[in-house]
């Protein structure tokens, strides 16, 4: 349970201003609010979370606890860096009308994205099912927010941007105090 409340809580503030939000929120401004459009992009979140726990477990099964730290510490630098220097691109002036060109959009950009990486973190550390449903339906509530605040959101893009530089910081210096108590926990292993 621990899992699914961390994981929730975390992407849902790691996807605000992220690229899928942001495509979310382009195309909702552009096309008008179509449910198929947030349920694509909720189901491809899903099944990029579904992978993250996947390859979690898969991980696991040949590590020690302390080899799952130092992987979640991985994970948490991938995450800080996706946070600080990727952002969401600039709008699109004729976006497509096709739900296939967008799942694959969206699929390309959940799979590697901060809140991946932080399912992929939570779930080292505590159950990879539950950390996958919680980064699931964290990543749902980011994307409805762009939905549904389309407008507010794309003109607070420069806050948001700032606020995602700020959260892959702190990404960083949870990757580092993680690493610190690996180290002091296990130097004599």
């Amino acid at each position: 349970m621990q899992g699914f409340i961390f994981a929730l809580f975390a992407t849902f503030i790691a996807g605000l201003g992220a690229r899928d939000q942001v495509l979310v929120a382009v195309l909702s401004d552009k096309l008008g609010r179509r449910r198929s459009l947030l349920v694509l992009a909720s189901l491809t979140g899903a099944i990029a979370s579904a992978f993250a726990a996947w390859a979690t477990r898969e991980f696991s099964a040949h590590l020690d606890y302390a080899g799952r730290l130092v992987l979640a510490c991985f994970a948490l630098i991938a995450g800080g860096l996706e946070s600080i220097f990727i952002g969401p691109r600039r709008r699109a002036r004729e976006p497509t009308r096709s739900l296939f060109a967008a799942a694959i959009v969206f699929l390309m950009d959940q799979m590697a994205d901060a809140a991946r990486f932080l399912v992929l973190a939570i779930a080292l550390l505590t159950d990879p099912v539950a950390a996958g449903v919680g980064g699931a339906v964290g990543n749902a509530a980011s994307l409805m927010v762009g939905w549904v605040g389309a407008g507010p959101l794309l003109g607070a893009q420069g806050g948001l941007r700032q606020a995602r530089r700020w959260a892959g910081g702190l990404m960083l210096c949870a990757a580092m105090v993680l690493a610190g108590a690996v180290w002091v926990a296990f130097r004599g292993y």
